[in-house]
């Protein structure tokens, strides 16, 4: 046999038939199977591509499901969430398992949750994936029934909520939860001025006003609670004018009155936030940030303040975005 009909056989001894473009659908996976599918995820060091570095944050962002939540009358509520689970990555390891993330969690699903809850749920993400820290971000919109102010109506407002778990190398858990409230602020300066001009002129003014957000981050001392409606009275007690849900004309002129009464600049609104939340002490530590959608100027008012504790929050919040409402 030529060298040249030797190459041809054994070209024609390696030849494969075409894959099938087709979709096994009674294809069953037994153990032996799954044990031969290849795992990228766990290769060794050599096949990690880049700097061999420690990856801090790691994970899956907005999977989402329904959630049952405590309230704080202890009725249970289930709403739609949205999770954010990330895992730290030691050097020399090429990945993680992805899907691990969502099954631990999913095995909390018949779970009611609270701040607490993620406790657990850290720990199991720790084990599950070889990890030493791991966070979560449980984010949803809750609801409270508000009165009007003078009609006895009641509707429902949505507040944007999430509960943030960490657990650290050595299994110190924290637990923040994060409130956002709509607020109005009617601005002192206009008042006084269109006063003014009232009083010495006889010229009718509308002092200005705006809608206005405060986002209040809360780091929840270790055994204890505090339930959204906690939050929303805390924030309700410092500012006093929250935004209606159902106004006729007698609580659109009560709302007026509010502002007359508790006119407030930036300044105002975020010290008041401050004695609330500071003077709690199931809250360990706090960062509130405050924007008013000014009537007046083409820009934005905003302050950030926060307690203060030595390796807390710092006061450091910048996305002033993504609190327009």
């Amino acid at each position: 046999m030529s060298k040249s009909e030797n190459r041809t056989q054994s070209k024609s001894e390696v030849r494969h038939d075409p894959p099938k473009a087709e979709y096994e659908e009674k294809f069953s996976v037994d153990s032996t199977y799954r044990l031969s599918l290849p795992d990228v995820q766990n290769a060794p060091k050599d096949a990690i591509r880049g700097a061999n570095v420690p990856i801090m944050q790691v994970g899956m962002h907005n999977f989402k499901l329904p959630i049952k939540f405590l309230t704080g009358n202890c009725d249970v509520r289930e709403l739609q969430a949205s999770v954010t689970a990330t895992v730290s990555l030691a050097a020399d390891s090429k990945g993680i398992n992805m899907s691990r993330i969502m099954r631990v969690f999913y095995s909390f699903s018949d779970r009611i949750f609270t701040p607490d809850t993620l406790g657990e749920v850290l720990v199991l993400m720790k084990e599950q994936l070889n990890t030493s820290r791991a966070r979560i971000k449980l984010s949803f919109e809750y609801p409270i029934l508000q009165k009007s102010l003078r009609s006895e109506h009641s509707a429902w407002q949505y507040y944007k909520c999430a509960y943030e778990g960490f657990i650290d190398d050595l299994d110190i858990f924290r637990k923040i939860i994060h409130f956002d409230f709509i607020y109005s602020s009617a601005c002192p300066c206009s008042a006084e001025l269109s006063e003014h001009a009232r009083r010495t002129r006889n010229v009718y003014c509308v002092p200005h006003s705006q809608r206005s957000k405060a986002r209040v981050s809360a780091e929840i001392e270790k055994d204890a609670h505090v339930s959204v409606e906690d939050m929303h009275s805390l924030c309700l007690k410092a500012l006093k004018t929250e935004t209606q849900a159902m106004v006729r004309r007698e609580d659109e002129q009560a709302f007026a009155e509010l502002n007359g009464a508790y006119a407030k600049f930036i300044e105002d609104a975020t010290r008041l936030l401050y004695g609330e939340f500071n003077s709690d002490k199931r809250i360990k530590d706090f960062e509130i940030a405050c924007i008013h959608l000014e009537s007046l100027h083409s820009h934005d008012a905003v302050g950030v303040i926060c307690k203060g504790k030595p390796g807390g929050f710092s006061a450091s919040f910048s996305d002033f975005e993504d609190l327009v409402c």
